[in-house]
């Protein structure tokens, strides 16, 4: 899991990031994902095997390669079982693609686009991070009206947040899969998952 871990004696601060161990079970670092839809369908699985094992909330991610459709880095969301209130599947996906190519720039410079899927439209604070992680290509699932029914809260978004990425490159498809993002997001109320940081959840982006 994504945990800060503070060494009252030697004054230091650690911080890793460590997927649950069923993610190595879901996906494939050999095989392309050829179509959006296949992206997306391994953003939602993630989301949806992260309730089924009670790992953290129903939001899952992946970043991929464009050239060649290979997945980088899975993510999900660990905000409660890290006490990471920053631990998204997004903000997941950003540290380990980080990590395995071994740059903060994830598309180095645009030299090597990468495409971020997302089960649900970024919250505020990924949508802070998704320009600033390099990527070149966002695909959402859900809609943040979706997540908000159920209970979470989304932060403020400007109305054309679309517009907003696209003018900084990067390029958006939403509701792709949506039904079945939404399914996960329906599952997870169901089964009495938390609704955490709900309080903001009925004002308007």
């Amino acid at each position: 899991m994504v945990r800060c871990i503070w060494n009252n004696d030697a004054m230091t601060l650690g911080f890793t990031c460590t997927l649950p161990t069923w993610v190595d079970d879901v996906v494939d670092f050999s095989r392309p994902y050829d179509t959006d839809a296949d992206k997306m369908d391994l953003a939602i699985e993630l989301s949806r095997r992260n309730v089924i094992h009670h790992t953290g909330g129903p939001f899952g991610a992946a970043i991929f390669d464009e050239a060649t459709d290979r997945l980088i880095a899975p993510g999900v969301n660990l905000v409660i079982p890290a006490s990471n209130p920053t631990a998204h599947a997004e903000i997941v996906a950003m540290g380990v693609a980080g990590a395995r190519l071994d740059r903060y720039d994830l598309s180095n410079d645009g030299a090597e686009p990468t495409v971020l899927a997302a089960s649900v439209e970024p919250c505020a604070m990924c949508l802070g991070a998704t320009p600033w992680s390099g990527v070149t290509s966002l695909l959402v699932g859900a809609r943040d009206a979706d997540a908000r029914t159920i209970g979470f809260d989304e932060g403020s978004k400007p109305d054309d947040w679309v517009g907003y990425l696209e003018t900084r490159g990067i390029s958006v498809r939403r509701d792709v899969r949506r039904q079945l993002a939404v399914q996960v997001l329906d599952m997870y109320l169901a089964e009495g998952g938390e609704i955490y940081n709900a309080n903001g959840a009925q004002y308007d982006a």
